[in-house]
């Protein structure tokens, strides 16, 4: 374990353990201490015959020379002044989506770690799935051509969260997936929601999320806590070739369909695509194969990759801070009833908070 880098979890609850569990599995890690305010949820999670140190002292734990980074799985609200603690005592830093509360909040996390040189990463779990990275392989290279649009839908029966609207607790997991896997990531130009709340719990239960992209396309989410049926699935459809992605197959997670429309411009002068000839291109439908690998384990191995290369992570930041900035434009949106919203942290601020170097 010499050359393991040495990490706290701080927060026990509903996500720590699962964070936990994969940097005591990791060859890149050692699980040096939990810390929860709830001490025995701490030393539950901290497990017997380990040497894991328990504590409810965040000022103590950060005390620790030898630590080398903490990962913060606790209520948003509280990411930002844990995460500026951490970094000031030198700490790299993950932390558990969203990033932080506001986007003011995350901008200053950012900033504070691109000037400290240290590593800041979100926890985007689902961008460390094998059929992800997939997904983003080819995308990167060339094999849909350009991407024209994204559908994606995210429903189920779920539980209505006390503190968020449909949006906030689920339409992360899809924003940060597209940013991920678009070239730049995800900058549309405004942000459109439109929400529902049937059960008249005073939040949005049903969502749609519309997002004009630049060159004219165009990406859609739909969220839903009301829906008897679970669907995951996203479709980016490209010049060349369509992707599907189905979470909930795991058979065949992926598809590739060398079918789409065509546009052949008839020669015609000032010739553009209103005077185009459609066409429809039928070919073969084929499905990568995907590695069996838990997308946590990719996720902290590349944390530690990121620091021991002195880089940026995939998912740094930034990414988080785009997909904060897209969640706090759709809920101004949803206030003035559907209007498309520009996003308020400008693109530029979010690359430079990105491109520090450790």
């Amino acid at each position: 374990m010499t050359d393991s880098l040495r990490i706290a979890v701080i927060g026990a609850g509903y996500w720590g353990p699962n964070l936990a569990r994969n940097f005591r599995a990791s060859p890149h890690w050692e699980l040096a201490a939990i810390c929860d305010l709830d001490l025995d949820r701490a030393r539950r999670l901290a497990g017997q015959g380990h040497d894991v140190k328990v504590t409810d002292s965040i000022r103590d734990l950060l005390a620790d020379d030898d630590l080398d980074a903490v990962a913060i799985a606790t209520p948003a609200a509280t990411h930002h002044d844990i995460a500026h603690a951490a970094l000031a005592a030198g700490k790299h830093v993950l932390v558990e989506k969203p990033l932080a509360d506001t986007g003011e909040r995350g901008q200053s996390m950012v900033q504070a770690a691109a000037e400290s040189s240290l590593v800041l990463m979100t926890d985007h779990t689902y961008c460390y799935t094998p059929a992800v990275l997939k997904m983003r392989e080819l995308i990167h290279g060339g094999d849909l051509g350009e991407v024209l649009f994204i559908d994606s839908v995210r429903i189920n029966l779920g539980l209505v969260q006390p503190d968020v609207d449909v949006f906030w607790d689920l339409a992360p997991h899809d924003l940060s997936i597209i940013d991920f896997i678009l070239p730049g990531g995800l900058t549309p130009i405004t942000v459109s929601a439109v929400g529902a709340d049937p059960l008249n719990a005073g939040k949005a239960c049903i969502g749609y999320l519309t997002l004009p992209l630049a060159d004219g396309a165009i990406a859609h989410v739909h969220v839903n806590w009301l829906s008897p049926t679970k669907i995951r699935q996203m479709i980016v459809g490209g010049s060349r070739r369509t992707l599907v992605w189905d979470d909930l197959n795991p058979q065949q997670r992926l598809s590739v369909y060398d079918r789409g429309v065509d546009l052949g411009l008839q020669v015609l002068d000032g010739a553009d695509r209103r005077s185009a000839t459609v066409s429809y291109r039928l070919g073969d439908t084929w499905s990568p194969a995907l590695p069996e690998t838990e997308a946590l384990g990719s996720m902290v191995a590349e944390f530690a990759s990121a620091i021991r290369d002195k880089r940026s992570a995939r998912t740094d930041g930034s990414a988080g801070l785009r997909v904060l900035g897209i969640l706090e434009a759709a809920s101004r949106s949803l206030a003035a009833g559907g209007g498309a919203m520009p996003l308020r942290v400008e693109r530029e601020a979010m690359l430079a908070g990105g491109t520090a170097r450790v």
